[in-house]
């Protein structure tokens, strides 16, 4: 039984994990025109770095599932465009974007609500397993 506890706590993390990937892909979505932040320059896409959760069982290093060790902003370049009317235009009339690319989030968006539902799909069927162990010992 403690092995399909420890399953459940692995796809556990993966959910927060996943879920977490989803608001920062909603955030990099939400920011994909905003030319000036705090630090004056435009919105940098952000991708989260995740780490194997390790944990110490009776003296030896078990998987323990992951969790978001950082978060990474991308330093590619910024795209611009010509738009000398827009209040963030430099002497020459361009503007720089963030480097956000929707088709690129959306990809990673499909990736990580199908890794969201593969964790749900794994609770649910060791959740499975164990009822019918129950059912079996009555």
């Amino acid at each position: 039984m403690q092995s399909e506890f420890n399953i459940m706590n692995i796809s556990a993390t993966g959910l927060s994990a996943q879920r977490f990937r989803i608001e920062l892909i909603s955030t990099n979505i939400a920011n994909s025109e905003t030319t000036r932040t705090e630090n004056g320059e435009p919105y940098r896409r952000k991708v989260p770095v995740f780490q194997e959760l390790l944990r110490n069982v009776q003296g030896r290093q078990e998987n323990g599932g992951v969790i978001v060790k950082s978060i990474y902003e991308d330093k590619s370049e910024f795209r611009t465009v010509y738009d000398p009317t827009h209040p963030d235009a430099d002497e020459n009339g361009y503007v720089r974007l963030p480097n956000v690319n929707i088709v690129r989030e959306m990809v990673d968006m499909i990736n990580a609500q199908r890794a969201y539902e593969a964790n749900a799909t794994s609770i649910n069927t060791t959740k499975a397993m164990i009822t019918s162990a129950l059912q079996i010992g009555r």
